[in-house]
């Protein structure tokens, strides 16, 4: 029930996405920084904690749950170091996924030969 729960909730968040994006005219970017920032503010209005706790990595893994984790680690480091854990708390919460892209990005470019789009 558990991957069901998540493939509809993760599911769910990819068509939004898509319908952004084929129904406007919101490119992919703009899709990626609205979804980072509304992560960051159901997080913060307490609405992506539920869904969360529903939809386990169908909601931790896409775009929003980049947002909900800088928000979710944001807020540890204000209650831990004051207002500079606010900047701090965020970057320590996301820094094993960021690097970890950062480094699986760097191996598939040694890989591939990557090329400009003509």
């Amino acid at each position: 029930m558990e991957y069901l729960r998540a493939f509809l909730v993760g599911g769910l968040i990819c068509v939004i996405g898509q319908i952004l994006m084929d129904g406007t005219k919101l490119t992919p970017a703009h899709v990626l920084v609205s979804f980072v920032t509304a992560g960051v503010i159901l997080t913060a209005l307490g609405i992506y904690e539920p869904l969360v706790n529903f939809g386990g990595a169908g909601a931790t893994v896409p775009l929003t749950g980049f947002g909900y984790s800088l928000a979710k680690g944001a807020i540890k480091g204000v209650n831990q170091n004051g207002i500079l854990g606010a900047f701090t708390g965020g970057i320590q919460s996301t820094a094993g996924g960021i690097a970890a892209a950062v480094l699986f990005g760097y191996i598939m470019a040694v890989i591939f030969t990557p090329k400009a789009k003509s």
